[in-house]
């Protein structure tokens, strides 16, 4: 018999089927709710086709509080606006909540207020939320009564750039050009997903002014960088999954390339999903449909006593940067060995 209990409030989107898939596959947590607005009553595979058959559950349309009900954790699909809205519901009931929205990522209220174009319906809990991201603050995710699960975007980049954040080298200007797959935009069609236009098409959007930004920047200055700002550029590429994420950034002419080595190694030599390879750069189709990623660097040319160095990052944006880190949280928070269910390598090519 299973030991824990899951519920998923927000279950008809790309990123909830990804949890249910690998809640259906864990060998400790039995997903016994799903709510959602959409597909009431139908079975999970009315929305999510590769799980038809898999389980007799059906989407219900339930408060969260009742949906919550006799869970160990809740984990919420719901669009950012809204989650804040239904998260303080569930915490009376003793369910840990892991929210893949960006209701609980920031620390500041105004921050939240000038990012995402509202105030936040819960300010008081924004202090108690802990940042998802298992290779920052795995022994706080073991604590938390909140997950704030990082964004996409958010996932690649920190990830990227944390080793130089780590040795005390980042600081200053930060130039991120971030390459991103249709599914990050959601299940409902849009001008941006359209297939035709998309799959023949490069194009930004929010240059300059997405969201993660602030959530990148208050991460990897928790993690050791000085003062640094972010220009970040999204561009939307013709891929159903993946992010493929170069930062440029300026340290110390003086470090030598070794030492960067080092420290990427240093990083993540006991990270189990995070790969850092030697004969090659990262890639999107090494990671894509998995929950790994890869980082890298160049080393660049000196000028001035400083030198640039491009961090390279691949995640799949679903699994890493979304669901499967999700998952991760929910298996710390859980107290459980946090690679259950998310080992899988993906597919190749």
């Amino acid at each position: 018999m299973k030991r824990f209990k899951a519920a998923i409030i927000g279950g008809s989107g790309y990123g909830a089927g990804e949890i249910i898939r690998r809640l259906l596959l864990h060998p400790e947590v039995e997903l016994v709710r799903v709510a959602s607005i959409d597909y009431v009553g139908e079975p999970l595979g009315a929305a999510h086709p590769n799980l038809d058959g898999r389980t007799s559950l059906r989407f219900e349309n339930l408060p969260p509080e009742e949906a919550a009900q006799g869970c160990d954790v809740v984990l919420f699909g719901l669009p950012h606006k809204v989650a804040a809205q239904f998260v303080p519901r569930v915490l009376p009931t003793g369910a840990k909540v892991v929210d893949l929205s960006g209701d609980f990522r920031l620390k500041s209220a105004a921050a939240y207020e000038r990012w995402y174009g509202q105030p936040h319906p819960c300010p008081e809990l924004l202090a108690e939320a802990v940042y998802g991201l298992p290779e920052l603050a795995r022994e706080a995710i073991r604590g938390a009564r909140i997950v704030a699960s990082p964004g996409c975007f958010a996932t690649a980049t920190e990830l990227g750039l944390l080793p130089l954040a780590r040795a005390g080298w980042l600081a200053g200007r930060v130039r991120t050009v971030g390459i991103t797959a249709s599914s990050g935009s959601g299940a409902a069609p849009s001008a941006g997903t359209h297939h035709p236009v998309r799959a023949v098409n490069l194009r930004t959007y929010k240059p300059l002014t997405h969201q993660h930004v602030p959530e990148i920047v208050e991460t990897l200055r928790a993690a050791g960088a000085g003062e640094l700002s972010l220009e970040f550029v999204p561009v939307s590429a013709p891929l159903s999954r993946g992010i493929f994420a170069s930062s440029f950034c300026e340290i110390d002419a003086a470090i030598p390339k070794a030492d960067v080595a080092a420290a990427f190694q240093r990083a993540y030599e006991a990270e189990p999903f995070v790969r850092v390879p030697q004969k090659r750069l990262p890639e999107v189709v090494a990671v894509s449909g998995s929950n790994y990623v890869e980082v890298g660097f160049e080393y660049g040319p000196a000028e001035g006593g400083r030198r640039t160095i491009v961090c390279f990052s691949a995640i799949d944006n679903l699994v890493k940067g979304g669901a499967g880190q999700a998952v991760q949280s929910m298996n710390l928070v859980l107290g459980l060995d946090e690679r259950l269910t998310l080992e899988d390598p993906g597919g190749y090519p």
